[in-house]
Order: structure tokens, then C-alpha cells, then sequence
């Protein structure tokens, strides 16, 4: 590595995989923990980088399996309500809002990865949230930038 400047850098390239993630015709909070575990297993430190390349879904860290993910749909219910008051009109009735949803829940999460495991609080989880039911399928990329 020493004599040759370019083995750094080719040692340490960034690593992405696009995953399909059915999410349904309902509003969904989508545990995605453990695709977003596979990927990082066995790749030492580093950052995970979580995308979605929606510009209507998003991706949170929170607590699931306990109510927190509906808890968190009703709350984007409470402030981004399914009716007519939005510009943004085509697709479902409301569908406005869904557009509004990424500054509210935004579409990316970068987490820290240590020895090839995601370093997570205790009860954190990395969910896709999709409030569009006209799309049933989402795309989520990771990309893990080693240390």
C-alpha cells in the first residue's frame, strides 16, 4: 500500500445496494432493520447511509412493535390530514400530503456501524415510512462508507 497511492482510496470505496420493500395500499411504518443488518454484517466501521428515492416516503429511527409506529401515523395524520386542502392533487384523495411528508419524516437516516453491526440504541429501529398507498413497492438504497 505504500508505494502505491491509489490502494487507499480502492480499499475503501463505498459499497450500495437498492433493496424492494412492499409496503402496501396503506399508510405503513416498515421495520427494515434487519435488510439494513445483512448489509452491514462482516464490513467492519463505517457509516450506513439509508435512502429512498421517493418523494413521497421517508425513513425514521424509532421504537417499534410496541405502538410508536402507529402512534407515529397518526401523528402525520394530526398534521398532514387526507383532504382537500393541498395544491398537490393528482393520485388519492389527500395525496397532497404525501408530498409534504419528506420535511416531516425525511428520506434518509446515515447510522453508525461498528465491527460490522449497526450501533442502535436499545429499542431503535430503522423504518420506512410510507403514508402513499397509490405506490405498493419502494425502493430503499443503503450505502455503507467504511471508516
Amino acid at each position: 500500500m505504500v508505494g502505491d497511492p491509489g490502494a487507499w482510496g480502492r480499499m475503501r470505496r463505498m459499497r450500495s445496494e437498492v433493496i424492494s420493500v412492499r409496503t402496501g395500499s396503506r399508510p405503513t411504518v416498515r421495520d427494515i432493520t434487519a435488510e439494513a443488518e445483512r448489509f452491514v454484517s462482516g464490513q467492519g466501521d463505517g457509516l450506513l447511509h439509508v435512502f429512498v428515492p421517493h418523494a413521497t416516503a421517508g425513513v425514521a429511527v424509532i421504537e417499534t412493535g410496541a405502538g410508536s409506529d402507529d402512534d407515529l401515523l397518526t401523528a402525520l395524520d394530526d398534521v398532514l390530514p387526507t383532504d382537500d386542502r393541498w395544491r398537490h392533487r393528482h393520485g388519492s384523495p389527500g395525496h397532497g400530503r404525501d408530498h409534504v411528508l419528506p420535511a416531516f419524516v425525511p428520506p434518509y437516516a446515515t447510522l453508525p456501524v461498528l465491527d460490522g453491526r449497526l450501533a442502535l440504541g436499545t429499542w431503535q429501529s430503522i423504518c420506512l415510512v410510507d403514508t402513499n398507498g397509490d405506490n405498493p413497492e419502494r425502493q430503499v438504497r443503503f450505502s455503507f462508507l467504511p471508516g
